[in-house]
């Protein structure tokens, strides 16, 4: 039997009598040892990870392959003109914005809801149809307003630091004269 001992027998363990003489047998020490038990530990947390990607995949996915359009609405007015926007307050929301669109009523939009005041600045990547982004001042301010072809790269940005960014479909705000320094209503400005 001496072909059947491994490093374990030799710890006073009775030896596996699986391996006849002349085949490999494995080398089991400490190491291996402790290394299977941290993978035990470890292959819950993995399956969550593993998990929690897969989830995120799925929703980037589902995001991708149209528009986002169950986002919370809020009414805004610009003057008489009466605004049904839907509101964009998360990350995702705020990067996913009118993407994959293909036409979107006039008197909609979309309300982009920042944390704080920056320089915001958007593009058109996978958005198909042409804007235009109204930089809101936490008033309701215009502070300044940037017509956006579809499809592009091209950064459009706040002149100033702003919380809101307002999209309409391209030359709304022109057609009803609006322009920077004119004041939007609505209970988000008064927060």
């Amino acid at each position: 039997m001496p072909c059947l001992t491994w490093r374990r027998h030799a710890q006073g363990e009775t030896p596996d009598n699986r391996y006849p003489c002349g085949i490999a047998q494995p080398v089991l020490d400490e190491s291996l040892m402790n290394f299977r038990r941290l993978s035990e530990l470890t292959r819950p947390l993995s399956r969550l990870s593993a998990g929690l990607l897969l989830a995120a995949l799925g929703t980037l996915a589902a995001a991708q392959t149209g528009p986002q359009m169950q986002l919370p609405r809020a009414q805004l007015h610009a003057g008489m003109h009466l605004l049904d926007v839907q509101l964009a307050q998360t990350g995702e929301q705020r990067q996913i914005g009118l993407m994959f669109r293909k036409e979107m009523p006039q008197h909609e939009g979309m309300l982009f809801v920042f944390e704080q005041a920056a320089t915001q600045c958007f593009w058109m990547r996978n958005t198909l149809i042409p804007l235009t982004a109204a930089f809101v001042a936490d008033d309701g301010t215009i502070v300044n307003l940037a017509d956006m072809k579809p499809q592009s790269d091209d950064s459009h940005c706040s002149t100033k630091p702003v919380r809101f960014v307002l999209e309409m479909n391209a030359g709304w705000f022109a057609k009803r004269q609006i322009k920077p320094g004119f004041k939007l209503g609505g209970a988000v400005f008064s927060r």
